[in-house]
């Protein structure tokens, strides 16, 4: 579903991402790991062109996103990103937060985006926050309601960047859960974060980072019980 091809980007004079070549296949739960300033937020901002690249390709679903004339917006309707901060927009009700894009971009009327919004508040036991507004909510409502927001597109693979690092401790189980839930019904998925114990439970293969490269990947078994280098064995040793 994604290849990546000999991706390079700098800022300034560092590199962050390495020539890397990469790819994520339909229907795979990739977990991204490693050290702060590693890239991985980078890498996957990268893969709708958050982050623009200095060079490499991108293929996404058959298409070059990376090329000058493809419409990158009409392509990220495909590809749904979850944010650190749940990125809602605080003057627009829960309901308004999650039609704003189908109903803006034509893929549905009013009633049905509503009526599929609140399908999608119901599943995750939320639909009593329809019209409640982002600031009453707690942090892992806001960002289960991000993840509502992008499941409101049908897209075909959802990018998760660190979502549950800005929770407390007792909402991250919540956020989880539901992600979890996305992977056992065959969302492909691709997911930076630093809960080992879901990248445990729910990749199908791992990508650890280190200085802008991907050190090292395989299942969750062979990244976190027979670790191949001396620095994914050094950051296990930080982290577990």
């Amino acid at each position: 579903m994604i290849e990546v091809k000999h991706l390079t980007k700098k800022f300034g004079n560092n590199t962050i991402l390495n020539d890397i070549s990469e790819t994520i296949q339909k229907g795979e739960k990739i977990v991204i790991i490693g050290p702060s300033g590693a890239g991985k937020s980078t890498f996957l901002r990268c893969l709708n062109l958050m982050e623009e690249p200095d060079s490499g390709s991108i293929i996404f679903d058959g298409t070059d996103i990376t090329a000058k004339d493809t419409d990158i917006n009409k392509l990220r309707r495909k590809m749904g990103m979850v944010f650190q901060h749940f990125n809602l927009f605080p003057h627009l009700t829960v309901l308004q937060n999650i039609t704003l894009a189908p109903v803006t971009l034509k893929i549905q009327t009013k009633e049905q985006a509503e009526e599929q919004a609140m399908q999608l508040l119901e599943r995750i036991g939320l639909s009593d926050k329809a019209s409640a507004y982002p600031s009453s909510l707690s942090g892992g409502q806001k960002q289960r309601i991000a993840i509502v927001r992008s499941l409101a597109m049908n897209p075909d693979v959802i990018l998760f960047d660190e979502p549950t690092s800005a929770l407390d401790p007792e909402m991250v189980g919540e956020v989880l859960a539901l992600m979890k839930d996305l992977a056992q019904e065959g969302m492909t998925m691709a997911v930076v974060t630093h809960e080992m114990g879901f990248a445990r439970e729910v990749a199908t293969r791992v990508l650890f980072m280190d200085g802008g490269i991907i050190a090292e990947e395989g299942t969750p078994q062979q990244i976190f019980e027979n670790p191949q280098s001396d620095r994914l064995k050094q950051f296990l040793n930080a982290v577990l």
